[in-house]
């Protein structure tokens, strides 16, 4: 099997332990342990419970108490309906394994996580590109995406909130697209890794595993929950596709750490809080980067709904990768260029990280726009 380079992990590989200002960041600024523990209040308590644990492998498909915690993030989901994984990376790999065979037809949006085009086209499936445009508010046009079904179709790849734009599609848009699925009898996938990052309400959009018979939804602890070190993700999904998932799992992943599943089972008892403070960084870091963005005439976005990213025009000639090389070694801020997200001519910026930084970074940013724009 032969697969392309992952752009965006290749991009943060070579230059995130580079940087000074890192606005490429896309997870809600991690907590610490002892944030985690203190948010808990199990500062005093922790060792008591974690001391006796013996290191085995612990629950193959992850612990009733954890999944029961996933359980609570969603309408309709039982424990039979869940799996857990190493990460929502893995949770998409594994669905992509499951599900396509050489020949099958897959529809994914662009831009979105490189998975879910990347993966089934490698599989010898063929892929077809639902192209988010600025002009729809990077949402898709379902007028083309009924074009684009068809009797091979068996899998429709989304991302909700998108990653790189933070477009959100509501309850009513999402049904619409299950809708579509359901003409030609498609699995319909949606990366929800960023689900309850919402600029209102309490941040939760419904879940395609909520809503449609054939949806799955794929998450983590990464993004909205700021504990990307833990590793831990999820799918949710109808029990008789988790069982066929189940079946790859045991050949690369047999259980995630035990310790691992235990602190995620904490942080999602303790949801509230955690989403409580995400939700404040990501609205209030979103003004700062709205008011900076009204501000700079070489540079022009669609505001995000939702999500810690936001996808950047800018007018200058030169190519993304060639802006964001030199915006570094300039000044120390390192942003993602399109290229790497198949997107040439924006730039990806995460605004989910220290406000300070954030600040810091941006007044860097119209230094470097001021010189280049001078000098053109």
């Amino acid at each position: 099997m032969k697969i392309k380079e992952f752009g965006v992990e290749m991009w943060m590989n070579e230059f995130e332990t580079k940087c000074d200002f890192n606005l490429a960041e896309t997870c809600v600024e991690s907590l610490t342990i002892e944030e985690l523990l203190d948010i808990s209040g199990k500062r005093d308590s922790i060792l008591g419970e974690l001391l006796p644990q013996k290191m085995t492998y612990g629950a193959i498909e992850g612990s009733v108490r954890l999944r029961n915690a996933i359980a609570s993030l969603y309408d309709h989901q039982k424990l039979e309906n869940l799996i857990v994984t190493h990460g929502c990376i893995g949770a998409n790999a594994l669905v992509h394994e499951t599900l396509v065979s050489p020949g099958d037809e897959v529809i994914s949006v662009l831009p979105t996580y490189q998975q879910h085009y990347s993966i089934p086209e490698s599989y010898g499936a063929t892929v077809k590109i639902l192209e988010l445009r600025e002009e729809n508010d990077f949402l898709p046009d379902l007028n083309e995406l009924k074009a684009m079904v068809s009797a091979k179709t068996r899998l429709i790849a989304i991302n909700n909130p998108n990653n790189p734009s933070g477009s959100l599609m509501d309850e009513g848009f999402l049904k619409k697209i299950a809708d579509i699925a359901r003409t030609c009898d498609a699995y319909l996938l949606c990366d929800e890794v960023y689900r309850g990052t919402d600029q209102e309400g309490d941040g939760f959009t419904a879940a395609v595993a909520d809503i449609y018979e054939k949806g799955i939804s794929t998450a983590s602890m990464s993004k909205a929950f700021s504990l990307a070190g833990l590793r831990l993700g999820w799918i949710a999904a109808p029990a008789d596709l988790i069982h066929e998932v189940a079946i790859h799992r045991d050949y690369n992943t047999i259980s995630v750490g035990m310790l691992d599943d235990h602190f995620a089972a904490i942080a999602l008892e303790n949801k509230n809080k955690i989403l409580a403070r995400s939700q404040k960084i990501t609205r209030e870091n979103l003004k700062i980067l709205d008011a900076w963005v009204a501000n700079e005439p070489l540079i022009s976005y669609v505001k995000p709904k939702s999500g810690t990213t936001a996808i950047l025009k800018y007018d200058l000639d030169m190519s993304s990768r060639e802006f964001c090389v030199e915006l570094l070694k300039e000044t120390g801020v390192m942003l993602t260029p399109g290229s790497v997200m198949d997107m040439e001519g924006y730039l990806r910026i995460g605004y989910a990280n220290n406000s300070e930084i954030l600040k810091e970074g941006l007044e860097k940013i119209s230094s470097f726009l001021r010189k280049n724009s001078l000098g053109a």
